[in-house]
């Protein structure tokens, strides 16, 4: 069935408590092991109508924010969330207390059990209402991103299609956009400043309401993270100190060189060589045949998933006014399908969404036939192994989309990864300051925001540029205010990823093998153990980057 045309009804918290009471009875009654999966599986389906309702009316909600019968919807879910959550957390007591734990571990797995262990230090009844809040808050920021338009060369446009320009062969144009965007943002400063004030104070008086220091215990409890702690991303951040910005820093220079200026600006900060870059074919529709063809042949399973994405109508990646401006991945799980939602604006970032979303489809699709789906495909940091991973595997098909060209997009593509990571943890490092001092100021979180940027990227100069030059450029990183702490995971996936490179370089097929096990397992596993698992180095290893670095600069002198 099209994706278009899955059947969407509201699935109540009353309908929820309903089902969850015939769930708990069972539970109640169970006089073994067996008994509680059963009463476990009747959760699950509870569980799946749930989730089904609430991912197809946002992804409806994303495709045009102003529909407002989604709307409604999703304001709606934004109420009940927390209901909801009080029917998980009593469900993970349940499951936690039961007499028959230790049996049904070794049937279920203890990762699971660590899982409901987390989720009931997420979230606690007495923080319901200020969820609610929290929610909606979220949701007015998106509203916020989804109609702000940027004048640029005089056209208004969303965010996502000016961002575009940011990789134009010509600097004038590049800094007109970083221009036209510092514009954009300074005209609705009060509004951004006033959301994220909010949500960090909210946030705050919901982790001392459950006993908590501050948000970023929490904060790292929702997002499920079992098996490392803020301590040990100090000692992956000191790794990207240590051994990975000197070596952005020196590709950096060589960039500059190439280019002939005499210092990297924001607007530089997506070029990675002079003239052009490599654009992939226009037509929507040809991207769509060539990925067709590179699943097809990288392998049989992967390329019949692809097929059917397309065949079920899983892809929407037009940019247009009112869409949301971002990229996801989601699944609906009573129909056990996948969506991705994109913005195609012409540039090579259009094949990064068939690579990486698509990456994350696959994961999906597995996690349906092998997984569970209250683990899914894993923690975030997991799920994103999956999609920059796909991004480097398709390496070897660049040629299709770029033709002689290949060789820059790949460039253009490992010092974008590469780049990325300092980046990554700045947006990490100034929540967790922001979240520890709840009390500053926009002006203080500015100035604390630049100071991460000379300390990660002292390589990239704001100077000039309207707006952007007080320390705002983490306003438009919607990550910031809708998924707290998430933004590391892409960088401790992106370390993972460049591993699967280096390995797919010395033996593709067994590197593809490694990934596809890797996938296979979902979320049944740790992190750090799907990590060893693969044969890699977890990111906070000491030293984990020092051989990705030195290993990457050698490549990209080769491209």
């Amino acid at each position: 069935m099209k994706v278009s045309e899955l059947p969407y009804e509201r699935y109540t918290i009353e309908q929820g408590r309903a089902d969850f009471e015939r769930c708990k009875a069972a539970a109640a009654a169970a006089s073994s092991a067996d008994d509680m999966i059963a009463a476990r599986d009747m959760w699950l389906r509870c569980y799946n109508n749930a989730q089904t309702a609430q991912t197809l009316s946002y992804c409806r909600f994303t495709l045009n924010t102003a529909d407002e019968f989604y709307n409604g919807e999703v304001e709606y879910y934004d109420r009940t969330g927390p209901e909801f959550d009080k029917l998980y957390s009593e469900y993970a007591d349940i499951m936690l207390s039961s007499p028959f734990r230790a049996e049904l571990e070794k049937k279920l797995g203890a990762q699971l059990f660590r899982k409901l262990e987390c989720r009931k230090k997420a979230f606690d009844p007495c923080i319901a209402e200020l969820a609610k809040e929290e929610n909606s808050i979220v949701t007015e920021y998106t509203h916020l991103m989804a109609a702000m338009e940027f004048e640029f060369n005089g056209e208004k446009m969303p965010l996502s299609k000016l961002r575009g320009n940011l990789e134009n062969a010509d600097r004038a144009v590049r800094r007109a956009a970083a221009e036209a965007m510092g514009r954009g943002l300074a005209a609705h400063k009060a509004e951004l400043d006033d959301i994220y004030s909010r949500l960090v104070s909210i946030r705050d008086r919901e982790a001392k309401a459950m006993g908590y220091k501050d948000f970023v215990e929490l904060g790292y409890y929702r997002m499920g993270r079992t098996d490392y702690t803020p301590e040990m991303i100090d000692a992956f951040r000191k790794n990207v100190r240590e051994d990975l910005v000197p070596a952005v820093a020196e590709l950096k220079a060589r960039v500059a060189e190439e280019l002939g200026i005499d210092r990297v600006m924001y607007y530089d900060d997506g070029i990675y060589y002079s003239g052009s870059m490599p654009t992939p074919p226009g037509s929507k529709d040809e991207i769509f045949r060539l990925a067709r063809e590179m699943y097809d042949d990288m392998d049989p399973e992967i390329g019949e998933f692809m097929r059917s994405m397309q065949e079920n109508g899983a892809f929407d990646v037009e940019s247009r006014q009112n869409k949301w401006g971002g990229g996801y991945c989601i699944a609906f799980n009573n129909f056990r399908q996948p969506f991705i939602l994109a913005n195609f604006n012409g540039s090579a970032d259009d094949i990064d969404v068939i690579t990486h979303e698509f990456g994350h489809a696959l994961a999906g699709s597995f996690m349906f036939r092998f997984g569970d789906p209250e683990l899914d495909v894993g923690g975030m940091e997991t799920a994103e192994c999956h999609s920059m991973s796909m991004e480097f595997l398709a390496w070897k098909y660049m040629d299709r989309f770029f033709g002689d060209q290949a060789s820059k997009y790949k460039r253009r593509h490992l010092l974008s990864a590469l780049s990325f990571i300092p980046y990554g943890v700045i947006v990490d490092e100034f929540q967790h300051i922001v979240y520890r001092n709840p009390g500053m100021t926009p002006e203080e979180r500015d100035k604390a925001y630049l100071e991460l940027e000379r300390k990660y990227r002292p390589y990239i100069s704001f100077d000039g540029i309207p707006y952007l030059e007080e320390g705002t450029r983490w306003q438009y990183q919607m990550h910031i205010y809708e998924s707290p702490f998430y933004y590391i995971d892409y960088c401790l996936a992106q370390t993972v990823a460049l591993g699967f490179l280096m390995k797919s370089r010395r033996d593709y097929a067994g590197a593809l093998e490694s990934y596809l096990a890797f996938a296979k397992k979902g979320g049944t596993q740790s992190f750090g153990d799907l990590v060893r698992g693969a044969g890699l180095p977890t990111p906070f290893d000491d030293g984990a980057l020092r051989d990705i670095a030195a290993e990457s600069l050698e490549l990209a002198e080769s491209l």
